[in-house]
């Protein structure tokens, strides 16, 4: 792949969740937003101001075929996902994809296939692996103090239900199907936690940890919509994982009950030590390490450890970083998708660990409605 030092970026979805993404990449000084499409015409111009963008389309297509662009930006609704992201990949166009990676089993086989086929990067949007706790938990696995981790749970609480109205394709593909159909915010930080484990012992095991089956449950249906259908989804839907090393991992969400939101609530347990994330605001993310703490008692605040184990990108992030969407996870997965390109960095959510952050939601759908029983997740890397 030959490698770009000025990134001309075009952004699909401009005038909605693509939009947020003009800090990110402003403070890179080898990307230019260089073009927006939507297909909402009315606001496209707009748009097109607020992101500095040259040039403008409302058919992606014609984007792809006309505009002079390396990389773009899928921020469109789920299922245009990986239809758009094929679609670049076929023409080496650089993808940067927001969650989840596609709608079906079948169409993640076919973006597999192309990003095999193409040159160009594919990476998964996944921003919530950048948030600061989960970035600082992160580094803690690396150094061994969990020891081995073995059981996780992530929890995705969103009451979106006037949200479904605003944006109907949220009350067909996250709403109007039964399971976990939105589960990479809750699975993606799991996933990087069991695969930081071991980094740096002196006999490493595999990056690797993905979940090779998965069996779903649901709470029950007690909401209908405005015209008075019963929402497809349950209330709330809990996928069961286990590993491939064995590990389980619990993963709940729930998009309907009447709460207030908690969409990043996780925990994890190893051999030494255990994390407990804030389950609302205020609340203190508690951790206990064996060779940190002084009893085994008694829990203390996660960031009393940022001063000698944070990692170097949150150290001192800079003003874009702060400014950027979802914590600074806007900006930093940005960042990692520029350097992919330009300076041949890994990727660090490539079309495989997108796939490990996807297919299990998919397959927990086929589990619930087959009574919750186990199902085997397939490896996209055997594709």
């Amino acid at each position: 792949m030959a490698l770009i030092e000025k990134l001309n970026i075009g952004i699909v979805g401009a005038a909605g969740r693509g939009a947020s993404f003009r800090a990110a990449f402003e403070a890179h000084p080898a990307t230019r937003i260089h073009a927006v499409c939507d297909v909402r015409a009315e606001a496209l111009e707009e748009a097109a101001h607020a992101l500095g963008a040259l040039e403008m389309y409302t058919d992606y297509d014609e984007m792809l075929a006309k505009s002079d662009i390396d990389a773009v930006v899928i921020g469109t609704p789920m299922q245009y996902h990986a239809p758009q992201a094929i679609a670049a990949l076929e023409r080496n166009i650089h993808v940067l994809s927001e969650v989840t990676a596609g709608i079906s089993i079948e169409e993640c086989r076919a973006l597999v296939e192309a990003a095999n086929r193409s040159s160009a990067v594919y990476m998964m949007a996944e921003n919530y692996v950048y948030a600061r706790p989960v970035v600082l938990v992160k580094e803690l696995v690396r150094r061994g103090l969990f020891g081995e981790v073995y059981y996780a749970e992530g929890e995705y609480i969103h009451e979106l239900k006037a949200l479904n109205e605003i944006t109907p394709w949220r009350r067909r593909w996250q709403t109007g199907i039964d399971g976990v159909t939105y589960g990479t915010h809750s699975l993606g930080p799991i996933l990087q936690w069991f695969a930081a484990e071991g980094e740096s012992a002196a006999e490493p095991r595999p990056p690797a940890d993905r979940v090779v089956r998965v069996s779903c449950e649901g709470s029950g249906h007690h909401y209908r919509d405005p015209r008075g259908d019963v929402y497809e989804n349950q209330d709330t839907c809990v996928m069961l994982c286990k590993t491939a090393r064995g590990a389980l991992i619990k993963i709940r969400v729930d998009m309907l009950s009447e709460r207030p939101h908690a969409m990043q609530n996780y925990c994890l347990q190893g051999t030494k030590g255990c994390y407990e994330s804030g389950r609302g605001p205020g609340e203190r993310h508690k951790i206990w390490l064996a060779d940190v703490c002084p009893d085994k008692d008694t829990w203390i605040d996660l960031f009393d450890l940022e001063q000698d184990y944070m990692p170097e990108l949150w150290r001192n992030p800079p003003a874009a970083a702060l400014k950027a969407g979802h914590g600074g996870g806007d900006y930093f997965e940005v960042l990692d998708f520029v350097n992919t390109i330009v300076k041949g960095a890994p990727c660090p959510i490539g079309i495989h660990e997108a796939m490990d952050m996807t297919l299990p939601g998919l397959v927990s759908q086929l589990s619930i409605a087959n009574g919750g029983a186990w199902m085997d997740v397939p490896d996209s890397r055997l594709w």
